[in-house]
């Protein structure tokens, strides 16, 4: 494989990885539990941007109980969450890293990047 060709292929999967990125940064997805009691917003990337619970998961009568019932749905939405970021993470990225690593670049990966 000659140089240029080389150059030109990675500075495509760059501008690819660039542009994967982009679109998890902006992406938000969401994860919930107690049949939607709580519902947990991520972005793409992981970081948990918003967090609602709906009134009816609270107990007056009962406050101990119902903070550790808040506490495990809020847990269990994130978790949904963390799981929809993966999906998207790998639906995005999967085919970068199977570029890179599968081939794509002679010593199949890229140096310094994890994972690749």
């Amino acid at each position: 494989m000659d140089m240029q060709a080389l150059l030109q292929q990675a500075q495509q999967m760059q501008q690819q990885l660039m542009e994967a990125q982009q679109q998890l940064d902006e992406a938000q997805v969401e994860g919930t539990s107690g049949g939607g009691l709580v519902t947990v917003k991520v972005n793409g990337r992981g970081s948990v941007e918003d967090i609602t619970i709906d009134p009816k998961a609270i107990d007056p009568d009962d406050a101990s109980e119902t903070a550790q019932t808040i506490a495990d749905l809020v847990l269990a939405a994130i978790r949904d969450a963390e799981s929809a970021v993966e999906e998207l993470q790998q639906e995005k990225m999967g085919p970068l890293a199977e570029g890179l690593g599968g081939g794509g670049l002679p010593g199949g990966g890229m140096p310094g990047l994890p994972g690749f």
